[in-house]
């Protein structure tokens, strides 16, 4: 599979979300071509302020795999992460982080900060944004206007 394939599964992940009355963000956590974890956001649902779609994957995938060190995975997001799953994202050691849109007002990763490259931490990781760009502003578009 390629980014486009794994970003399609993250898609949807976020269409749950959605179904869900969740701001539609999904996850999915892949290491050596196999997903290891798939999540959509739960804060609603969960009544849980970090259940994040980042942050319920990488839960998700630490216990599969049996250790919080997740070097190897490549974590695809459809939303560029916050400051709280950015910082997971780097204390997990994910190699790779692969995201869809920019959060503008909130993104820990290009659009308030670059926390995940960060040079003064112990751990970066390599992102590569963009992928499936339109297709995940559009789903938090409609999820939005459909709020107002």
């Amino acid at each position: 599979m390629r980014h486009r394939d794994y970003m399609g599964l993250a898609l949807e992940e976020a269409r749950k979300a959605f179904a869900l009355g969740e701001v539609p963000v999904g996850a999915v956590l892949v290491k050596e071509g196999r997903v290891i974890a798939r999540a959509h956001n739960g804060k609603e649902t969960l009544q849980d302020p970090t259940a994040h779609a980042e942050i319920l994957a990488l839960r998700e995938g630490a216990k599969a795999m049996g250790t919080w060190h997740l070097e190897g995975c490549t974590l695809y997001v459809t939303l560029e992460p916050c400051p709280m799953c950015a910082g997971a994202i780097v204390q997990a050691r994910v190699d790779r982080l692969v995201y869809g849109a920019t959060d503008l007002k909130g993104g820990a990763v290009e659009s308030l900060m670059n926390l995940v490259q960060d040079p003064r931490l112990n751990h970066r990781v390599e992102v590569i944004a963009g992928i499936r760009e339109e297709e995940c502003k559009a789903l938090l578009k409609e999820f939005f206007q459909g709020k107002r």
